[in-house]
């Protein structure tokens, strides 16, 4: 039996993104099956597996198998118990304080990409949405790269750009009702870094835009404005919709996502509703 028969799925959109049916993640794959699950997820960008009832320890144990889990270095926001998880939230604890990071990803980005080694793959599960909003927008890298204009492939040939957390995290706790201040341990763990501008997908051999708007702050090598500019035509590039799925949330979807090949964004949702989530981040080898 062919490999891709092992798994059924249908497209998402006409560009990219596949939704995989008639499967419970809530115990083991065998190998075959999960190497075809594998092939799937990382050919399409972005898979969506619904109708889950997922326990923290399956979800763990379903991205363990991906490769090493990244701990998040906003610690707070983990899960008690199962620091491998993620916890984005608006949902408040008894004594007022934020379950998980309300405002994360409202903004264009790819995970931990200001990590030496950033993220391989990540998987956001729905334990609780509102009824409408709260979505997750993706963009294409891939399609990106293979699109952008021929001066401006020439100009980023061989580049490298700077990720940074830091920069991005500050900006946004200077914002009304902004994200907690990055403590003097946390930000201790933190340092800039660079990667290559269009990066090589290890799986595929295909080659992606490696910039966002969420993290990628200069050109290594560069003027600073002539970097910025450069930057701002790539991200404007990067946006068109032509290249866009946005995700439609239910309760029990797992969405995974390939950071290596998408961005993505999640948009706004009337904060009276509860939107509760648990990711879990799997590690990648350093671009190149």
């Amino acid at each position: 039996m062919r490999q891709e028969a092992l798994v059924k799925t249908s497209p998402l959109s006409e560009g990219f993104g596949i939704e995989v049916t008639d499967i419970d993640l809530s115990a083991p794959l065998d190998d075959a099956a999960f190497g075809a699950l594998r092939k799937a997820w990382f050919d399409s960008g972005v898979m969506v597996v619904r109708d889950q009832a997922l326990t923290p320890d399956a979800q763990i144990a379903f991205a363990r198998r991906f490769g090493d889990l990244a701990i998040h270095v906003m610690d707070q926001f983990l899960l008690p118990g199962h620091p491998e998880i993620l916890v984005l939230s608006n949902r408040k604890r008894p004594d007022g304080t934020p379950e998980g990071f309300e405002d994360a990803g409202r903004y264009w980005h790819s995970d931990i990409s200001y990590e030496e080694r950033p993220a391989l793959g990540s998987q956001l599960y729905a334990v609780e949405i509102p009824p409408e909003g709260g979505d997750t927008m993706f963009q294409d890298m891939v399609r990106a790269w293979e699109t952008l204009p021929d001066d401006l492939k020439q100009r980023i040939e061989g580049r490298r750009a700077l990720h940074s957390y830091t920069r991005n995290h500050k900006k946004n706790e200077t914002q009304e009702g902004g994200r907690p201040a990055i403590s003097a341990a946390q930000g201790a763990r933190l340092t800039d870094v660079v990667h290559p501008i269009v990066r090589t997908v290890e799986d595929t051999g295909r080659k992606a835009l490696y910039v966002n708007p969420g993290f990628t702050w200069a050109i290594e090598g560069m003027d600073e404005a002539e970097g910025r500019a450069l930057l701002d035509a790539l991200f404007a590039h990067s946006r068109d919709r032509a290249f866009r799925y946005v995700h439609k949330w239910r309760p029990g979807d797992l969405l995974c996502w390939d950071n290596r090949t998408v961005m993505h964004h999640a948009t706004m949702y009337d904060p009276a509703y509860i939107r509760h989530m648990h990711r879990t981040t799997i590690r990648g080898p350093r671009p190149v």
